[in-house]
């Protein structure tokens, strides 16, 4: 139960701070360039919390949770490395899509981690 806890921790952590890059990204289209410099350094810090994570869902699966917490932080993390790359490469035809998938994607396992029957 203790993991199942710290999942939710790190899964609301996660999606709250990919909830905030769209709005780092606006502040640059609108002409601000604090806007990348906020963006690019929250983009690699969702990385990371994507891989603390799947560590967190993995454990909870291997101490009796559901195997499909550690498969969606997986995609998650994967497609945030995507992401990582096609923004640096400014590839925005994928980056944008992407974007707004992953979002979906973290705030939906938040929330389904946050279900009382996860």
């Amino acid at each position: 139960m203790k993991g199942l806890y710290v999942l939710r921790v790190a899964a609301g952590l996660h999606a709250l701070a990919i909830c905030v890059q769209p709005v780092f990204a606006g502040i640059y289209l609108d002409g601000s360039p604090a806007g990348m410099r906020m963006h690019e350094p929250t983009g690699l810090a969702l990385v990371a919390l994507g891989a603390v994570q799947l560590l967190v869902a993995t454990f909870w699966w291997r101490t009796g949770g559901r195997w499909i917490a550690p498969v969606a932080s997986l995609l998650i993390v994967a497609g945030e490395v995507v992401q990582v790359a096609m923004g640096y490469s400014r590839q925005l035809a994928v980056h944008i899509p992407l974007g707004v998938a992953l979002v979906a994607s973290a705030v939906g396992f938040a929330f389904w981690v946050n279900r009382r029957s996860a």
